[in-house]
Parts: structure tokens; C-alpha cells; sequence
């Protein structure tokens, strides 16, 4: 018995003298791996319409407005939706007030969680992840927040990420 404790103890000493044991998860491949489980758990919880083709669905963690009761949801949207239809999409099933169609009201915008860059109404889903201006990719975060009209960028995306 004294001799494995005695051996185990010469072990430790000499992984502690090496630099410690290598911590496995470091690398990008374990990154792209972890992205792919952090796709996958958001899918079994993500709101959308039931209706969509799983080719076509791609999945947001929904950051809400800063006052929004809630703080985030996960969801799905059509490739081919406008930022303007997903706009809408999310008011209705976060239930948030959108009176975008009222010229002095804040207007309800997508932004981009990363770069804080508003993400155009007329564009569509599918131009904007493969555009160069965002980060966005499928299993992403984008931020929804009523703004004035003139804003383009939000900059405490960071207040966003950290509450949910």
C-alpha cells in the first residue's frame, strides 16, 4: 500500500515539474465540436414556425431588449426571410411590442451580437450570413432592441451577452 501511494506521489511531482497534465478542449477542432453540441442543444428548445423545412431553418439565441422581462430565447427563422419578416416573427412569439409601422415610435431592429452592426430590414437571412459587414453564422447570437430610427450600431452589445 505505501508503495503506490509512494508512486503516485513521484507521479504527480513529476507532472507538476512538466507543466501539469494537458487539458484536452483546447484546439479548434474541439471548438467546432463544441459549436456543433451548442447547435444541437438549441435546437431541441428553439421557438419558430413548425411549419419550415429543416433544409431551410436557421437557429438564433434571441437576445431581447435590456428590459424585456426575459432574457434570451432560442429560435429559428427561414433562410429566405427578410431581417424585416424575422423582426416580426420575434415580437410575436416573444410577445415585444412592435410599432414599427408608427413614424415616432422606437423602431424594434435585429442587430448583430458580435459587432453590434443593425442588421438592413430588406435584406434577407441568407445575404447576411454570408455578407462580409457581420459575423453571423447558423447558431449565433443577434440582439433585438427598439432604437431610433438613425441608429446603425449599437455599442454595449456586451451588456447583452453578459445577461444571458
Amino acid at each position: 500500500m505505501t508503495k503506490t501511494a509512494e508512486h503516485v506521489k513521484q507521479i504527480t511531482e513529476a507532472k507538476k515539474e512538466r507543466g501539469g497534465i494537458k487539458k484536452g478542449g483546447q484546439g479548434a477542432k474541439s471548438k467546432k465540436t463544441a459549436a456543433k453540441v451548442a447547435l444541437m442543444k438549441m435546437k431541441l428548445h428553439a421557438l419558430g414556425d413548425k411549419g419550415l423545412p429543416q433544409s431551410e431553418r436557421i437557429y438564433f439565441e434571441v437576445l431581447f431588449p435590456l428590459e424585456h422581462p426575459k432574457k434570451s430565447q432560442p429560435m429559428f427563422f427561414s433562410k429566405m426571410w427578410t431581417i424585416g419578416r424575422i423582426v416580426d416573427k420575434v415580437a410575436e412569439l416573444a410577445d415585444l411590442p412592435n410599432n414599427n409601422n408608427l413614424a415616432s415610435a422606437k423602431k424594434l431592429r435585429v442587430f448583430d451580437a458580435e459587432s453590434g452592426h443593425i442588421l438592413p430590414l430588406e435584406d434577407k437571412l441568407e445575404t447576411c450570413l454570408h455578407g462580409e459587414c457581420t459575423a453571423l453564422m447558423n447558431g449565433g447570437q443577434i440582439i433585438v432592441e427598439y432604437v431610433e430610427n438613425s441608429c446603425t450600431i449599437i455599442s454595449n452589445t456586451q451588456t447583452y451577452l453578459l445577461q444571458s
